[in-house]
């Protein structure tokens, strides 16, 4: 229950226009400390990622015709979690206030004497034609910029956007929300004024991997639209700027334009696998299939002794991040001196293990050339001379034993520290597995053996043609006994190579 002495907060933030790239550090803040988060159609639901484990997460889309909480409904949300004591963060796709309805809210909160603020956000009327190629001002083209909205209020008796102001205005147009009304609204500026030959570009879905832009006249663009079957959410920009188009398209050009990747990484390591798939221009959808977890009650306490006792081993073994992070997580709990970890050598199974350890200024002794744990085993009974040598392997719950068996064969007194262990995913703040269900996928990714288990585990079909890349030979093997048809496996067994193999995939059509 909440404290009812705690003053509430409503944080009204703009989540931008899609990329997570271009969130600001206050909203991401916002989104960190939130109690509660109330996010819209247009606000990424990646961003959901940041949430505390335990914030209320409430879906309040609006879509047309389709309400999953009248305006009113969300009023009253956020002032009754607010009153509660709660933080509440409001993500509105764009800005709050550019055409977001922030300012209705915000005043709902002040009649009911709650706290809030205005946290800004980028507009997709500025980051839309700009990721299209298109500047909405320009020293050889216009030096204005009229911004309006296509969607009114369905209960008002008339319009009260004036066409001809706005036909007559010079320098850029930018239309948001009127793809619906596209033909009613060009037809409407020509006949005030405008010239039918003005260039228009659609862009949708902008800043995102959906992105998909259209060109055309006033005259000629609703046409195009109904043969192209373009859809909602799309922003339209008006004027010569558009023509820059032609020379200034940066982003619609990438590899993996157009392609949809799933990454099934945990909901906290997926970061880096989707940004870079994104930055190569893929629509990626993080549907994590496994949580990491801390290791039961018992397994923790000894594995905490084991660490307390960390200086008295000759090595230690870690064989993936997560083991890192666990074993300084729990170091420092107890240690505030790096140096009480002693004289220990370390070892690594790959470069995502030692880049890890990096983060934690540590170095690494050994490291296999093939990263897995049958080759670190060969490199200890190698370079090393393991009889008698005292080990501890910080591993996860159930990890495979072909290391364990081989140390102790060649006489190795190994301690095997269960760090934590994976456990199926089965939220999905996101509804990432709704658009996989919906619309499928090109391109699946497995970055573990447990990634494919618990995939299978949702109970989810293939769709018809998508391919399966695998991070390396473990996870080949999980894809490959589960009957499913393997598309390529990463050359480097690393998240780099895992992309390298995703690009590879693609450049095959």
């Amino acid at each position: 229950m909440a404290d009812e002495k705690k003053e509430g907060i409503c944080y009204l933030v703009g989540a931008g226009p899609g990329d997570p790239g271009l969130m600001t550090l206050r909203g991401k803040e916002c989104i960190e400390l939130a109690d509660v988060v109330v996010y819209d159609y247009l606000s990424n639901p990646d961003f959901l990622q940041w949430a505390r484990p335990d914030a209320e997460l409430i879906y309040a889309g609006k879509k047309s015709k389709n309400h999953a909480i009248p305006q009113g409904g969300i009023n009253q949300l956020l002032v009754d979690r607010a009153k509660e004591g709660k933080i509440v963060t409001r993500l509105k796709g764009g800005d709050p206030l550019v055409f977001g309805r922030g300012g209705e809210e915000a005043g709902e909160l002040v009649e009911a004497g709650i706290k809030f603020e205005f946290i800004p956000g980028i507009s997709s009327t500025i980051a839309g034609p700009a990721y299209a190629g298109i500047p909405v001002t320009h020293r050889d083209h216009c030096s204005q910029l009229t911004i309006f909205t296509g969607h009114e209020d369905p209960t008002k008796a008339e319009s009260s956007i004036d066409y001809k102001q706005i036909a007559n205005a010079p320098g850029t147009k930018v239309m948001l929300m009127g793809v619906e009304r596209l033909p009613i609204i060009m037809k409407s500026l020509i006949e005030a004024g405008a010239a039918a030959d003005t260039p228009i570009a659609l862009v949708r879905w902008a800043t995102t991997g959906q992105q998909r832009t259209i060109t055309g006249t006033l005259e000629t663009i609703a046409d195009i639209a109904i043969e192209q079957h373009f859809k909602a959410p799309a922003v339209a920009v008006i004027g010569g700027v558009v023509n820059c188009r032609e020379t200034l398209n940066w982003f619609e050009d990438r590899p993996l334009r157009g392609k949809r990747v799933v990454v099934t990484r945990t909901r906290k390591q997926s970061s880096k696998l989707s940004r870079m798939l994104r930055e190569l221009g893929a629509d990626v959808l993080e549907m994590p299939t496994i949580r990491i977890v801390p290791s039961d009650e018992k397994e923790h306490r000894e594995f905490a002794q084991m660490v307390i006792n960390a200086h008295t081993y000759e090595w230690l073994i870690f064989t993936s991040p997560n083991a890192v992070e666990y074993f300084f997580d729990t170091f420092y709990k107890i240690r505030e001196d790096a140096r009480e970890i002693g004289g220990c050598r370390i070892a690594a199974v790959g470069p995502g293990t030692k880049a890890k350890l990096a983060e934690y200024r540590m170095g690494v002794d050994l490291l296999p050339e093939i990263h897995v744990a049958e080759e670190l085993a060969a490199k200890f009974e190698s370079d090393v001379s393991v009889e008698n040598t005292t080990m501890l392997w910080v591993r996860a719950k159930d990890a495979r034993d072909v290391l364990s068996t081989r140390l102790i064969e060649a006489g190795a007194i190994l301690d095997e520290g269960i760090a934590y262990q994976t456990v199926p995913e089965t939220d999905d703040p996101t509804g990432a597995v709704k658009r996989f269900e919906s619309e499928g996928a090109d391109i699946i990714t497995f970055t573990s053996a447990s990634t494919v288990e618990c995939f299978l585990d949702l109970g989810l079909e293939m769709p018809e043609g998508i391919q399966i890349a695998s991070i390396g030979p473990i996870t080949s093997k999980a894809i490959l006994e589960e009957e499913l048809e393997l598309a390529i496996e990463a050359k480097t067994h690393d998240i780099p190579g895992l992309v390298a193999a995703v690009l590879e995939l693609a450049a095959r059509e």
